[in-house]
C-alpha cells in the first residue's frame, strides 16, 4: 500500500554515532516505509551542524530539501550538498560528513 508522512512529525533519533569534535550533530527523522526484513527503508532525516565519521553500510539514494553539508570520501573526493541536490552513496562508502547548516533529506536505503 501507499503511505504519506506530514513532515512535522520527526522523532528524536539522538546524536550521530561517530562524532568528531564539537558541536555533536543531533538527528531527527521519520520512517515512511520499511520492508519486513528492514530494507528497503524510506523516510525523512534531519541533522544539526557538526562533523562525524560516515560509513555507509547499505546503498542510499537521497534528495536534500534544506541545509548545507560536505561529504569527504577517504580517497579525497569532496561532495558539497545544498538544497535541491540529489545524491547516491554506494554500500561501503567511507569518509566524513560536515554539516554547516541543519540538513533535511528524504532517503531510500536499499
Amino acid at each position: 500500500g501507499s503511505a504519506a508522512l506530514p513532515i512535522g512529525e520527526l522523532k528524536d533519533w539522538g546524536p550521530v554515532e561517530q562524532p568528531i569534535g564539537e558541536p555533536v550533530s543531533h538527528t531527527r527523522g521519520a520512517i515512511l516505509r520499511r520492508a519486513g526484513n528492514g530494507f528497503p527503508e524510506s523516510g525523512v532525516w534531519e541533522c544539526t551542524p557538526g562533523t562525524w565519521r560516515c560509513e555507509v553500510g547499505r546503498a542510499e539514494f537521497c534528495h536534500f530539501l534544506a541545509g548545507r553539508c560536505r561529504y569527504a570520501h577517504d580517497d579525497g573526493e569532496i561532495i558539497d550538498i545544498g538544497p535541491g541536490m540529489t545524491a547516491w552513496f554506494p554500500a561501503g562508502w567511507r569518509g566524513r560528513c560536515t554539516v554547516a547548516e541543519t540538513v533535511r533529506k528524504v532517503y531510500v536505503i536499499v
